[in-house]
């Protein structure tokens, strides 16, 4: 049996703050396996990319905080490791790309600068193999004339070329683990598709573990072997991307996938999953979907429900999963 190289167990982050407590992500555990892609999935506001700063304890504190949970990577708990340990960590065995890389690359350093700053701190290369690398990593992300572009500064290039950039030094230390957080948000539809083929195409050849944070399920299907739905802040449904896309057995993953648009129906009003994500302030009792959903009863109002096993790798967290599909 693969053993996990990530083990998430009962994260909880919060944030509080003058008008109350945000409950930002709630009691969330997954797992995710040496070379395996997962991808964490929902709408806006449902605490994805809060679980991924979470894994890099890169949460603001103040008014942000881990409040319980063990985060076991490579066999040790990342919570209980001290700054200096945590530091060597980042960049280095687990990397992260950011949503936006205009904001997230410095914009008075050229991306060579950035990218052996990483080699150099993690890696402990002089300048010049640091430079070497980074030349090597700019190549390898399908970045034309590599040589030239490594003295660019950010907004000399376009936003494909940024991102491509952002996975360049993402991946300059061969870490075991990406952290990818809505990667082509910010891209048009032609350079979203040729970004995602390069990381699944990297990830294959480096054996990286990667956790894709999305809210299009398009994405998902392309490239993910398994998906974990969350909403309001906690996984709502689990299992194989197969199992999710042909046998979702949780209301809100059957929202969020006829949203999507079918070419061929294209007379076919779009549906849309009512209301809007709750309040995390706020949130309602018993199950936190229910105001929204279409299969709700009186119970789904008193008690929050547990994982449902549909089978030993799908689970959903709906007292009604028999009947959602």
């Amino acid at each position: 049996m693969k053993t996990p190289l990530l083990e998430v167990r009962s994260l909880t982050t919060r944030f509080f703050t003058e008008d109350g407590v945000v409950r930002a992500v709630d009691d969330v555990s997954f797992e995710i396996f040496p070379g395996e892609i997962l991808s964490l999935v929902g709408e806006s506001g449902c605490g994805k990319s809060v679980t991924g700063l979470s894994l890099l304890r890169l949460i603001p504190i103040p008014p942000g905080k881990i409040v319980s949970g063990e985060l076991l990577f490579d066999g040790r708990n990342l919570v209980e490791l001290e700054e200096k340990e945590m530091e060597r960590v980042r960049g280095n065995d687990i990397s992260m790309i950011f949503q936006e890389p205009m904001t997230s690359l410095n914009p008075v350093f050229t991306i060579g600068n950035q990218i052996m700053e990483a080699l150099q701190l993690h890696q402990n290369l002089d300048k010049k193999e640091a430079r070497r690398r980074a030349i090597e990593m700019l190549d390898r992300v399908r970045i034309p004339s590599p040589e030239v572009r490594i003295d660019s500064y950010p907004h000399q290039l376009s936003g494909g070329m940024r991102q491509r950039a952002m996975i360049a030094m993402a991946l300059s230390c061969q870490p075991k683990l990406l952290i990818a957080d809505e990667p082509t948000t910010a891209l048009d539809v032609t350079i979203q598709a040729q970004v995602l083929r390069l990381l699944k195409e990297i990830q294959g050849e480096m054996g990286m573990a990667v956790m894709l944070i999305t809210h299009d399920l398009g994405v998902v299907s392309e490239i993910a072997d398994r998906v974990a739905v969350m909403y309001a802040g906690r996984i709502v449904e689990t299992g194989p991307t197969e199992a999710i896309f042909g046998e979702m057995r949780h209301p809100y993953t059957r929202g969020l996938l006829e949203s999507i648009p079918q070419f061929e129906e294209k007379r076919k009003r779009l549906n849309a999953i009512p209301g809007q994500v709750p309040d995390p302030m706020n949130l309602p009792a018993g199950c936190k979907f229910h105001p929204r959903c279409y299969l709700m009863i009186d119970d789904c109002k008193k008690e929050e429900p547990p994982f449902y096993p549909i089978n030993k790798n799908h689970f959903s967290r709906c007292i009604r999963w028999k009947e959602c599909c």
